[in-house]
């Protein structure tokens, strides 16, 4: 019984402070959140299960204490929605052009150049300046939403972040509205999909998932509240840094898939 209960509170935990960061920074949880549960003995695939199915709790926590701000713009909402749910739907289907190694080693650098990218644009992200809102670009801004939805459907974490960044640098927003969409749309109907699309395959770890849901729900709406509280700032540095972390561990994981054995 001690053991038992040790166990849920260290996943308890350890979800809590996943989801607190990917609030904060609009995604990256599964940076976190999924290789411990590869840890600790699960399989990958019933690892993906259960991470995807707790994930919808960030979006949860993070919808209920954002919309209590208003603000949002819902036809903008379900154009995102529109163009990036068909991505994820068509990612969970589809095999990937590139071998596995190659796809996310290539997903590492881009992920960590998206973080260097921001930190050098000192004021991107800071201030509101809608642009591509309407003809051509609207409608380019979409289709880039439809190809992160894809990567979103086929790998387990960090794209949440793309999701941000695209906002913030193609659409103009700033950081904390982008993060708003981007844990409204993606965190609850993005992972909605892709957990329902891998739990019909394999089962989660479901004593495991009362704990974790309730990690990622309160972490989340925590992890809003800050960002609501202290601005874009704060959030445009830990995205930044989560970014960087998340590409320089997809970097690792790429490494290790195509020369194996050469971390020692």
């Amino acid at each position: 019984m001690d053991t038992a209960i040790a166990e849920q509170a260290g996943l308890l935990a350890l979800s809590f402070v996943a989801n607190l960061l990917s609030a904060l920074a609009g995604g990256g949880a599964g940076l976190l959140q999924f290789p411990v549960l590869l840890f600790l003995g699960l399989s990958f695939s019933t690892a993906l299960a259960t991470h995807k199915i707790a994930s919808v709790a960030l979006g949860l926590g993070a919808t209920l204490r954002h919309l209590r701000e208003g603000g949002l713009e819902w036809p903008f909402a379900l154009f995102i929605l529109a163009t990036g749910l068909p991505g994820v739907i068509t990612g969970a289907n589809l095999v990937l052009a590139l071998p596995e190694g190659w796809a996310i080693l290539s997903l590492g650098v881009l992920t960590a150049g998206l973080g260097l990218y921001s930190r050098v644009k000192k004021d991107l992200g800071l201030q509101l300046q809608p642009t591509n809102r309407e003809g051509v670009g609207l409608w380019l801004g979409g289709f880039g939403l439809f190809l992160i939805g894809a990567l979103n459907g086929s790998l387990t974490s960090g794209t949440g972040l793309f999701v941000t960044l695209w906002l913030v640098r193609w659409f103009g927003l700033d950081y904390q509205r982008a993060v708003t969409f981007t844990l409204i749309l993606v965190g609850i109907f993005w992972n909605a999909s892709g957990a329902v699309a891998v739990a019909l395959q394999t089962p989660p770890r479901w004593e495991w998932l009362p704990a974790l849901l309730a990690g990622s729900f309160l972490g989340a709406y925590s992890g809003a509240h800050l960002a609501i509280a202290r601005g874009n700032l704060l959030i445009k540095k830990v995205f930044e840094a989560l970014t960087i972390l998340v590409g320089l561990k997809l970097i690792w994981d790429g490494l290790s898939l195509l020369l194996p054995g050469w971390a020692g």
